[in-house]
């Protein structure tokens, strides 16, 4: 009599993808968290002198115009994701699964993060203008506020007041900073998480992507402090004031090279956080509403 084989078949669940729009979804969740933090680091950022730290500035910020100033600018905020992170993330997605088996290398990676970043940053250029903006406006004396009601009547008052070619002003740097902070953020999660899976010890689950997006939001601020720092001083300056990325970096350096990385502290709480979120969201969202690759998006 034959031996029955009672061994069980483990049937191999299909791995979920994540729809185009995901991305740009948890980038505004993760905005809408981390919002508070974003305000100080733009506030350090434009300040001449280092006469604040994060602490002191949060407190004079409360102080002088109230708990919900640090929420200044949540709207650009979210409109910013909706058209920077959205474009980005879709971009990226794309191309990738234009491979059959979706795998790239980190080389390959680097790359296509780099220009996905670019495009999306320039498409978000002009929501990223309102949004340092709002968020700096409670800086300047009440009488040279601009007082943007929301993100659209922002867009809407550049457009009209200094002209259309406006809303992309420190564009240029925008689009750099954004190649830098995806490759920092998308290129190095997924290979952190590639290397995490392949060791054994961890598996597709929370712990893995709080572990990965943590290590992406620590590169991504390596990458990108020095040129958010100009992105801020570029978008913040009034006409005229500069004539150049290099004019800008000649200003900023003139207290030493430490200019380039004032807000630092403030910008890795607020991109480490605003990383973690943005990847532990996209991947519950693929997780939850993701579809089967068979299927038809």
């Amino acid at each position: 009599m034959e031996k029955k084989d009672n061994t069980s078949i483990v049937k191999k669940q299909p791995v979920r993808q994540e729809r185009w729009y995901f991305g740009g979804l948890a980038g505004v969740l993760a905005a809408c968290c981390t919002h508070p933090l974003d305000t100080l680091k733009v506030q350090l950022q434009t300040q001449q002198r280092a006469d604040y730290g994060l602490v002191s500035m949060a407190v004079k910020v409360i102080r002088d115009d109230g708990f919900l100033a640090l929420y200044n600018g949540l709207s650009a905020s979210c409109l910013r994701q909706a058209t920077y992170t959205t474009t980005r993330f879709a971009i990226y997605g794309a191309i990738k699964s234009m491979k059959s088996d979706s795998n790239l290398s980190f080389i390959e990676k680097i790359a296509l993060a780099a220009g996905s970043g670019a495009i999306g940053a320039f498409v978000g250029a002009p929501a990223d203008l309102v949004n340092v903006r709002m968020q700096n406006d409670c800086k300047l004396p009440k009488e040279k506020r601009r007082n943007y009601k929301h993100a659209i009547d922002g867009v809407l008052r550049i457009s009209r007041e200094e002209g259309p070619k406006r809303l992309f002003n420190g564009a240029s740097m925008a689009v750099i900073r954004g190649a830098f902070v995806t490759v920092g953020q998308i290129a190095f999660y997924e290979q952190a998480k590639q290397v995490l899976l392949a060791s054994g010890y961890f598996k597709d689950d929370i712990i893995t992507h709080f572990s990965s997006s943590f290590l992406a939001g620590a590169g991504a601020t390596l990458l990108t402090m020095p040129l958010d720092v100009m992105k801020t001083r570029l978008m913040n300056a009034p006409p005229g004031t500069y004539n150049s990325i290099f004019d800008c970096f000649k200003d900023i350096v003139k207290v030493g090279p430490s200019g380039l990385f004032k807000g630092f502290i403030p910008a890795f709480i607020r991109l480490g956080p605003h990383t973690i979120l943005m990847f532990v969201f996209l991947e519950q969202l693929k997780k939850h509403f993701g579809y089967i690759k068979s299927e038809k998006q």
